[in-house]
C-alpha cells in the first residue's frame, strides 16, 4: 500500500513538472504575435486596412518560425493556429486547422474550437458547406453577417466534442447578429 502511495505521488509530480516544462516551453515571441493579434480585433472599429497589414507581417513571421521548426509547445501551436486562421488563403487556414491538431495532442485542448473554426474557414474558403457552423459572413456593409451553409451531416454531439455550439445555438447568434447590427445601424443614423 505504501508503494502504491509513493508511486501515484511520484506520478502526481511527474506530471506537474511536465505541465510546468511545457509552459515554460512556450515561444515568447508567439505569444507575443497572438496577444497582438487578439488586440486588434478588439476596436470597437477596425481599421482593416491597417489591420491587414499588421495580420501579413505576423503571418510572414509564423511561417518563418514553423520553417525553423521553432514551435514547441501545444500553446505555441495554438498561437500560430489563432494568426493564421486571420489569413487570406484557404491554404493557411488548412494549416491553422493541421496546427491545431497537433495542439490537441500536446494536450492543449483549447485548440478544439479553433480546430474546427479553422476547418470551417477552409471550406467556406473553396466554396463547401462547413462543417461545425462557426463562420458567418456579411454580403456587404448594409447587411448583418450571416450564418454560411452547414453540413446537415455534422452532430450536435460532434460539435460539442469539438467546444462549438450546437447548430442551434450558431443560428440564434446568427439572430443576435442581426440585431446588434440593426441596432448600430440606427445608432449611426440617429448621428
Amino acid at each position: 500500500m505504501a508503494f502504491r502511495t509513493i508511486a501515484a505521488g511520484l506520478l502526481v509530480a511527474c506530471v506537474a513538472q511536465c505541465a510546468m516544462a511545457a509552459e515554460t516551453n512556450t515561444s515568447a515571441e508567439l505569444a507575443n504575435l497572438f496577444k497582438e493579434d487578439q488586440a486588434d480585433r478588439k476596436a470597437q472599429e477596425i481599421d482593416w486596412s491597417v489591420v491587414g497589414a499588421r495580420d501579413a507581417e505576423r503571418e510572414r513571421r509564423v511561417k518563418a518560425l514553423i520553417a525553423a521548426d521553432a514551435l514547441k509547445s501545444g500553446m505555441d501551436y495554438l498561437h500560430a493556429a489563432m494568426i493564421l486562421q486571420h489569413a487570406h488563403a484557404p491554404e493557411d487556414h488548412l494549416l491553422a486547422h493541421e496546427l491545431c491538431v497537433i495542439a490537441i495532442a500536446k494536450g492543449e485542448h483549447r485548440a478544439k474550437w479553433l480546430a474546427a473554426a479553422s476547418l470551417d474557414r477552409f471550406l467556406t474558403g473553396i466554396d463547401r458547406p462547413q462543417r461545425f457552423g462557426t463562420q458567418y459572413q456579411s454580403k456587404g456593409r448594409t447587411d448583418p453577417p450571416v450564418l454560411l451553409p452547414v453540413d446537415p451531416a455534422v452532430t450536435d454531439a460532434l460539435r460539442r466534442e469539438m467546444s462549438v455550439p450546437t447548430l442551434a445555438e450558431a443560428k440564434r447568434q446568427e439572430t443576435e447578429y442581426a440585431k446588434e447590427f440593426e441596432e448600430r445601424k440606427k445608432r449611426a443614423g440617429a448621428r
